[in-house]
């Protein structure tokens, strides 16, 4: 506890819910007035502009499904990456898992003998093991050689770039493209059915809200789940609980980068038909499923509402460049306030500030005369 004048500023353990959902709130909030000045800066009143792009995605029944299409990758990715930084391990590298996903489903669905009706659980069993084996080496090198986490998955995420570049350019470049930087379409058989009229896959929406539910009973319910809360709490009270930090951590990142690739699958064999340029691809949508995470504070069921949340910000940057005519790419500036804004709003959670004015100390009560009333056996006499 520490105290400032008449304020004590003291740790709250287990902050509750209410207040971990209004510093969050009030994040968001700081991080849409923040943008407000990338709005006036571009001649469009602030108010005016939240207005068109609440009407643009919330109140138009055709944005409503891009909302859904977006948030399919960005739960997907988040779940996992919510599984990783329970366990303390900063996984900063989804944008390569996605990309690593997608391109081994794109060698399933083009280049692999595997039969019409096992295209697609091939191709979903292919990308999870992509994007594991891509969340796997960052895992390794951290156990190993100490590597730090947040550099090596990030850099891994521009290796998966520039492979995928590489591939359409190069091997992989389909004859029929004429120049294009593309793969041929996928064959029928590989294209992930979409529900009539959009552009949600539903068979990877499904998957995500499954996965969902299933990290969330797993980390309640399982002995990995208490393994994991455990090393989330204390590295060392870990160690000492017999748990097993090397085995813990692979685990979280084969399954959390498995996830990350299972929405690349999603991405190529249900919205793009073919493996195109990186930044085609993903759009981001790693480093988005960041804010997912950390939106969710832990918890993988309420990864589903963030990943919502997340879904109307992409689906903004069409309404903004449409009736609005400013860049798209605004709302990339957007999630970048919410994390900055969630970050430092961390403290909030955890300390909590009281009034306690000083208070006059008592005066001290008076010390009686040793010698006062104190009668000799020979007074009197």
């Amino acid at each position: 506890m520490m105290r400032i004048g008449p304020l004590e500023v003291e740790r709250r353990p287990d902050p509750p819910v209410t207040w971990v959902l209004g510093v969050s709130l009030l994040a968001i909030l700081a991080a849409m007035a923040a943008s407000g000045v990338i709005f006036w800066s571009h001649g469009v009143a602030p108010l005016r502009a939240y207005g068109v792009i609440i009407r643009g995605t919330l109140f138009n029944v055709r944005a409503l499904p891009e909302v859904v299409r977006f948030a399919i990758p960005l739960l997907l990715a988040g779940v996992g990456l919510v599984l990783a930084f329970r366990a303390l391990f900063w996984n900063i590298g989804a944008e390569g898992q996605i990309l690593a996903g997608a391109t081994a489903a794109t060698w399933v669905a083009l280049f692999s003998p595997v039969p019409d009706p096992l295209k697609l659980p091939a191709m979903f069993l292919a990308g999870f093991l992509g994007g594991a084996a891509w969340g796997f080496l960052p895992a390794l090198l951290k156990l190993r050689l100490a590597v730090n986490e947040v550099i090596s998955t990030l850099m891994m995420n521009y290796i998966a770039l520039y492979l995928v570049s590489w591939l359409v350019h190069g091997p992989w470049k389909g004859p029929q493209m004429r120049g294009f930087a593309f793969t041929d379409e996928f064959p029928p058989a590989a294209q992930i059915p979409l529900l009539a009229g959009t552009r949600i896959h539903w068979v990877t929406l499904l998957l995500g809200i499954l996965l969902a539910g299933a990290v969330a009973f797993m980390l309640a319910r399982t002995r990995l789940g208490f393994e994991i809360r455990v090393q989330g709490e204390s590295l060392d009270a870990a160690r000492y609980a017999g748990i097993d930090p090397t085995r813990t951590t692979l685990l979280v990142m084969l399954f959390g980068g498995g996830a990350a690739g299972l929405a690349g699958v999603g991405e190529v064999g249900g919205i793009h038909h073919r493996l195109l340029d990186p930044n085609q691809i993903s759009l981001g949508l790693g480093y988005a499923a960041i804010i997912v995470a950390w939106l969710a504070r832990g918890s993988p069921l309420a990864a589903v509402l963030t990943a919502l949340f997340l879904g109307v910000v992409f689906t903004s940057g069409d309404v903004m460049k449409v009736a609005l005519q400013m860049p798209a790419r605004v709302t990339d500036v957007f999630n970048g306030l919410i994390l900055f804004w969630l970050i430092g709003s961390e403290r909030a959670l955890y300390y909590r500030v009281r009034w306690v004015p000083r208070r006059e100390a008592p005066a001290p009560l008076p010390v009686p005369d040793a010698g006062a009333g104190s009668g000799g056996p020979g007074d009197g006499e």
